[in-house]
């Protein structure tokens, strides 16, 4: 089933169709919401995030692409939202005891390669100026097209389209001087010339 068959079907309380939605956006959306609040707390503000969309579905309408520029807004919306919170509250910190009785995460070499490589371009986006760092996951990471990211943004798309080719060009540079053509820079260097 396609995602925009799910969307249809999950308007009308469709769980499989849901799923689909849920498998088809997920990967992207945490990778977004981590740039905002960290690792730590991207779980949680992606969860608040699938929350109000399963609550507001049936209120959407359109596609794949308009779906993947509305659910950006609602987890763009539910990080702020989250950082806010956090600046308000004063942060207590976990004691030895509690880290030591914490799970330890799946350790493969597989998944610590595709960690390192993932880890070291959502650092360098990290570093990049704000809207530079937006614009690129929501292009890259999202999948979003310049209309709909500028939308998700609330600026033109022509700005956005800038925004993300400095942040690339910026990002292969980080990513170059930080240890020479890896993987991920080429990647970065291939969707710089897809996007020309």
């Amino acid at each position: 089933m396609d995602v925009t068959a799910a969307v249809r079907a999950a308007k009308t309380g469709d769980e499989h169709a849901f799923r689909v939605i849920y498998r088809a956006l997920q990967p992207q959306l945490l990778s977004y919401v981590r740039t905002f609040v960290g690792a730590m707390d991207a779980e949680d503000v992606a969860s608040e995030t699938w929350l109000q969309i399963a609550r507001d579905l049936r209120s959407f309408s359109g596609g794949e692409d308009s779906l993947r520029g509305w659910a950006a807004r609602i987890a763009r919306n539910r990080a702020l939202d989250h950082l806010r919170a956090a600046n308000r509250r004063p942060v207590a910190g976990a004691g030895v005891e509690e880290l030591l009785e914490m799970p330890a995460g799946v350790d493969t070499a597989e998944e610590a390669v595709a960690a390192v490589g993932t880890g070291r371009a959502l650092a360098a986006i990290a570093t990049l100026p704000q809207d530079q760092a937006e614009a690129v996951l929501l292009r890259v990471v999202m999948g979003l097209d310049s209309k709909t990211a500028a939308k998700v943004l609330g600026k033109r798309a022509g700005a956005t389209r800038m925004a993300t080719s400095r942040g690339l060009r910026r990002l292969a540079e980080l990513l170059e001087s930080d240890g020479g053509r890896t993987g991920v820079t080429l990647s970065v260097s291939r969707t710089l010339e897809d996007m020309r």
